[in-house]
């Protein structure tokens, strides 16, 4: 594997490798099973694969954790070569961000439901670093997990409307037994706050099942909400309901309704989802 911090190191390997396809997952380490699920579906599909490492300051407010964001890069280059990545890039911010461009990307809509509404601006820096990533890598297939649901609808609807030439392919969430959804921020929860964290997804379950049970949208959510307050200390950002990947409200003619839900303890917030397809009930 070979692992590169320059702009124009990646470009010369890009290079030499275009008449091949290309498997990309970006990252922004401290890698986990999550990550390593892409990674290993990018292997299977792929002759070459990249893998970027990137704390990328643009998605992060100015209250919110950059600085305290976890960070392992001996662990993530050795799980990142036993994963089977050709090139691993682990650029600076100096060099992402060299200069203030003054242009910027703007999500719109997308962005103002669930993790975007509590983070303004965060997808739009999502999308400032998907856009230089895309452009540099020129992936034929781009990897990225359902836990970050809004963050993918974002991309799919980003790639599809501008056209860019890469497949965005969805891999499902990776759990830990117990049901709790893989996530770098997981080290931050306390052992009680890692027990209670679990009934995210139980409250989840519990509420889709209580939609296909009764097609009320507003009683699933409250059953769910219920369910979190009564067996966590969190408290909760939101629990939701809504189509996928459009992230308005569940119509007659929605395919897939996402429900979504983000909880904040004390030293974390965790986010988590479960994806159905809408069925006549």
């Amino acid at each position: 594997m070979q692992t590169i911090q320059t702009i124009n190191e990646l470009k010369q390997i890009i290079e030499l490798n275009k008449d091949k396809t290309i498997g990309f997952v970006p990252t922004m380490g401290y890698l986990h099973e999550g990550h390593l699920a892409l990674l290993t579906k990018a292997r299977i599909d792929n002759d070459i694969v990249v893998a970027s490492i990137f704390v990328n300051p643009a998605q992060f407010g100015p209250n919110e954790d950059l600085d305290r964001y976890p960070r392992d890069i001996e662990s993530d280059t050795q799980l990142a070569t036993d994963a089977g990545v050709d090139v691993l890039f682990v650029p600076s911010a100096k060099e992402m961000y060299p200069f203030e461009s003054g242009i910027s990307i703007g999500v719109g809509n997308l962005s103002t439901k669930l993790c975007g509404e509590s983070r303004p601006g965060h997808f739009d820096g999502v999308l400032k670093v998907i856009t230089k990533l895309f452009n540099l890598v020129q992936p034929t297939k781009a990897y990225f997990g359902q836990k970050d649901a809004q963050q993918l609808a974002i991309i799919e609807t980003f790639v599809n409307a501008y056209n860019f030439p890469v497949e965005i392919v969805r891999v499902q969430t990776v759990r830990e037994l117990d049901g709790l959804a893989k996530s770098s921020r997981n080290v931050f929860l306390s052992e009680q706050e890692r027990l209670e964290a679990v009934h995210l997804y139980k409250a989840l379950q519990l509420a889709t099942e209580t939609w296909e049970k009764t097609n009320d949208l507003p009683a699933a959510i409250a059953k769910g909400k219920e369910h979190i307050e009564s067996n966590t200390s969190g408290k909760i950002d939101y629990l939701e309901a809504l189509s996928y990947p459009t992230l308005q409200s569940v119509t007659d003619d929605t395919k897939e309704v996402l429900f979504a839900t983000a909880v904040f303890f004390e030293k974390a917030r965790l986010i988590d989802n479960i994806l159905k397809e809408k069925k006549d009930v």
